[in-house]
């Protein structure tokens, strides 16, 4: 079973790697990458901007810890733990890595044809670590607390939403985005399991 898990990591990480060589190939990566991002970042009017700005901060990690301190209250103190380390661990490591990779944010690669609608981030583009720290910790919660497979599905569900608002806020390519989703469910399950 360990080793299982591992090979799944593995095959997570090496995805994620794979979608970011592919689209940081030639001098602005795919044209699908860019085709993509300019399709979700278009002009979709002020209430749709106004939600993904919104639910792009459930991916920072000041929502894990506010998700973990609602675990705690309830009495679920060890997963609400287990989760939120794990989400520091995905941050920290995605970090590092854009500290090595750096590939422009949208908004620097191509000012006028970005609509950048939040602040810009510090950091470089890939890969994106909203997406990636929120799927760390729903995963992981979700089997400290040993919730179903609807449950779970609802998560991945906002796992992706809230990967779509950062494209869709100018600060994403789609492939980061991808590749952060994969990183996040690696570490979530390189994750070591609680003990009952």
């Amino acid at each position: 079973m360990g080793v299982t898990r591992f090979a799944w990591a593995g095959a997570l990480v090496a995805g994620a790697c794979a979608i970011g060589l592919g689209a940081m190939k030639g001098e602005d990566g795919p044209d699908v990458d860019r085709e993509l991002f300019a399709l979700v970042n278009r002009d979709r009017g002020q209430e749709a901007d106004r939600a993904f700005a919104g639910i792009t901060e459930l991916g920072s990690f000041y929502a894990a810890g506010a998700a973990a301190a609602v675990l705690v209250a309830a009495g679920r103190r060890r997963a609400a733990l287990r989760a939120l380390g794990a989400a520091g661990a995905t941050w920290l490591a995605l970090q590092g890595i854009k500290r090595v990779i750096v590939r422009p944010r949208p908004s620097d690669a191509d000012p006028a044809g970005t609509r950048l609608l939040i602040a810009r981030p510090k950091g470089t583009s890939w890969p994106s670590s909203h997406p990636a720290v929120l799927t760390t910790f729903t995963r992981v919660a979700s089997r400290e607390l040993g919730l179903g497979a609807p449950v779970r599905a609802a998560f991945t569900a906002l796992d992706v939403v809230v990967g779509t608002s950062r494209v869709s806020l100018g600060v994403h390519y789609p492939s980061d985005v991808a590749s952060g989703l994969l990183f996040g469910r690696a570490v979530a399950r390189l994750w070591p399991r609680g003990r009952s």
